[in-house]
């Protein structure tokens, strides 16, 4: 039995760092860590002496997202509908943390990750990293709440394509777009994450707290709103069999043939 706990966190002078530590499974969001997660921000959140916080990777690789081989459908349609609130909840957690939290990412940030770091604050990138939400191209929804914050951030006609085609997007296209807030060079995304961090942890905590609290409160306040139906909405597509074609075309790396069922 693997012992090696998922998440790593350690924390000096008001600034907390919170490290995913998957990296033989490219980290990818089990829900052992996704449970995790959601506790350390639950937790962060009423912490008054945090000042900033940076979520990361290990090493070269933020998050490939969730493991599409697992096959979680066996229980109830009420069972699946309970457990199918961990992601929105990890993302509302992050969102929900008072202090100014940053993620630094390196090499590729996909799917819930993606969704994860855009429940953030900031996000900054190396060079090669990127973003992608390849759920829709899967035969699948963007749920956990995902939609409206990227369209807040991009704008309807980019998120529209950002979600949609759910290519990869490179690093400078997502500082292009809003998605990133740095990019830097390859292996400097915590450095750089870091030294953000440290000129938050300089400012006053009470305006600084209060500032986030009034921005998202603008800019979330219909979000959901509009997202309230997507949880239901990955349920359903889960059932059909355009999603079992497009997740054996991934796996088989091959191209998929969806048919509308």
């Amino acid at each position: 039995m693997d012992d090696t706990p998922p998440l790593l966190v350690e924390e000096a002078d008001g600034i907390v760092v919170v490290r995913l530590n998957r990296p033989e499974a490219r980290n990818t969001l089990s829900p052992p860590l996704i449970e995790a997660l959601t506790r350390t921000a639950q937790d962060l959140r009423r912490r008054a002496d945090v000042r900033a916080v940076i979520l990361t990777g290990t090493g070269t690789l933020f998050s490939a997202g969730i493991d599409l081989k697992s096959d979680p459908d066996k229980d109830t349609l009420s069972e699946r509908r309970v457990r199918a609130l961990a992601g929105p909840d990890l993302c509302r957690a992050w969102e929900e943390i008072e202090a100014v939290a940053i993620v630094a990412i390196e090499g590729y940030c996909v799917g819930g990750a993606c969704a994860l770091a855009l429940a953030c604050d900031f996000r900054v990138m190396g060079m090669s990293a990127m973003m992608r939400l390849p759920e829709v191209a899967l035969g699948m929804n963007m749920s956990w709440g995902a939609v409206p914050r990227v369209t807040a951030l991009l704008g309807p006609a980019r998120a529209k394509r950002f979600i949609i085609e759910g290519a990869p997007t490179t690093a400078a296209t997502c500082l292009a777009w809003g998605l990133a807030d740095e990019v830097v060079a390859d292996g400097q995304a915590f450095e750089a994450a870091y030294a953000w961090a440290s000129r938050v942890a300089a400012l006053p905590p009470l305006p600084v707290r209060m500032t986030k609290q009034a921005v998202n409160a603008c800019t979330t306040a219909l979000h959901s709103a509009t997202a309230f139906m997507d949880r239901d909405q990955f349920l359903l597509t889960r059932t059909t069999d355009d999603l079992r074609e497009g997740i054996e075309a991934f796996v088989q790396k091959r191209p998929a043939t969806f048919r509308g069922d």
